[in-house]
């Protein structure tokens, strides 16, 4: 790869990591806290909703350190769709796709840049090349998507009990 797509990829590894860091942070610290993220996880139909809330922080967080330092950058992008689409499916779908009206415009673009990310790969400039991680390509997208998936639908098998409609 060239020197401007490594630097590319570390912009776009930097900004897609302190964005998950920062709304991780935001469930955490912000707003209501810990406590305000639960209630809005419980009025979404998640059972326990005080330990999704601290699962979403430490993915959130977790996931944003691990893209921005390049490391299993694989397994943080598809933390970062498990994320999106919880939030696309749950909270954001029944909107619409403009996320002016709560949409999921949003998650999506997210959701498909850390697809793409798993594509393209961390660049060198990243752990995961210095240590011969990287996983690219057809496979780099496999894993985010397989894991991302399984993730998604463990999570929503075990906690989400959606609300009965009348």
């Amino acid at each position: 790869m060239s020197e401007p797509a490594d630097a590319a990829l570390l912009l776009v590894r930097v900004v897609l990591g302190a964005v998950m860091v920062a709304h991780g942070w935001n469930h955490w610290r912000g707003g209501g806290g810990i406590a305000g993220t639960a209630g809005w996880f419980a009025g979404l139909g998640l059972r326990r909703p005080r330990f999704q809330a601290w699962c979403s922080v430490v993915t959130e967080i977790g996931a944003g350190l691990l893209l921005a330092l390049g490391l299993f950058t694989s397994l943080a992008c598809a933390a970062v769709l498990s994320v999106m689409l919880v939030a696309g499916l749950l909270a954001h779908r029944p909107h619409g796709f403009f996320v002016f009206k709560e949409g999921y415009e949003y998650v999506l673009v997210l959701g498909v840049l850390a697809v793409a990310l798993g594509a393209w790969g961390p660049g060198e400039y990243a752990i995961d090349a210095a240590a011969g991680l990287a996983v690219t390509g057809w496979a780099g997208a496999g894993v985010v998507i397989a894991v991302a998936v399984l993730a998604t639908s463990g999570l929503l098998a075990a906690f989400w009990r959606p609300r009965e409609t009348t």
